[in-house]
């Protein structure tokens, strides 16, 4: 135990020390601002268009915004945060086979179940704390210029996208494990993914795949219920569960 909370402590060192922690918290909090900041600022953007526009045909109207624009800017923005986190953690446990550095970790004791439970929960730590902290500052923003109230299952819309956040944390951890490079880790990771939302498109199955947790509009605006998601959701689970599941007999065996 006392190696494994030693090897999690270096693993957040070394978030720290290679900025990778800063750089994350610096850019959902961009994401966090940016949403209010866009909807307040549409109707003076329309405004000083609306000459060029008028000389197009194109007559603007009085523009008001409300939460809901915001929100629509948080659902649209945050898989471009997601993406940026897969990208700057994707190397967790690959460099560490290209320099060697595990290797000696585990000659001197640790147990590989314990390196492979630090990186997953340093992985899942930072998806949590980035991912919510994006969320509040949306969140305090919205209800200091307007009233978050006019969004719909506002916090179950953004549950929903944080569970579809860690699926992708787990697909990272199993490709780290399958795969020895990053470039394995990425393609693996958003192959998954983009098959899923393929299969998103067919009606039959698409209230079974993760990634229809990521239409948290539908969710806000009320045109959908909570109880449409609740299979991507139990899928959600799931199947990060059997990824997590499926890495530690992996991870056991691989040739470091």
């Amino acid at each position: 135990m006392n190696a494994q909370i030693a090897f999690l402590r270096k693993e957040i060192m070394e978030q720290t020390r290679s900025g990778r922690l800063m750089l994350l918290g610096v850019l959902f909090a961009l994401f966090g601002i940016m949403n209010p900041a866009v909807a307040k600022l549409t109707p003076w953007l329309l405004e000083i268009m609306s000459d060029t526009l008028a000389g197009n045909g194109m007559i603007v109207t009085t523009v008001t915004v409300s939460a809901m624009d915001s929100w629509v800017q948080f659902f649209k923005n945050i898989p471009m945060a997601l993406i940026a986190f897969v990208l700057t953690e994707s190397s967790i446990f690959t460099k560490e086979y290209q320099s060697g550095t595990l290797v000696l970790s585990l000659t001197k004791g640790l147990h590989r179940d314990a390196v492979l439970r630090a990186k997953t929960t340093v992985l899942v730590v930072l998806w949590t704390l980035c991912y919510w902290g994006c969320f509040g500052i949306t969140y305090v923003y919205n209800a200091y210029f307007w009233d978050n109230a006019v969004a719909k299952n506002l916090l179950f819309s953004v549950v929903c996208w944080w569970l579809f956040g860690l699926w992708t944390v787990a697909l990272m951890v199993l490709f780290s494990v399958v795969t020895g490079t990053n470039t394995g880790v990425l393609l693996g990771t958003g192959g998954v993914v983009f098959v899923s939302y393929l299969l998103g498109i067919l009606p039959e199955i698409k209230v079974y795949v993760p990634t229809q947790l990521t239409d948290g509009n539908a969710l806000i605006y009320g045109t959908a219920g909570t109880g449409d998601y609740t299979a991507a959701l139990i899928a959600a689970v799931v199947l990060s569960a059997a990824c997590f599941a499926v890495s530690v007999p992996v991870f056991r065996k691989k040739q470091l």
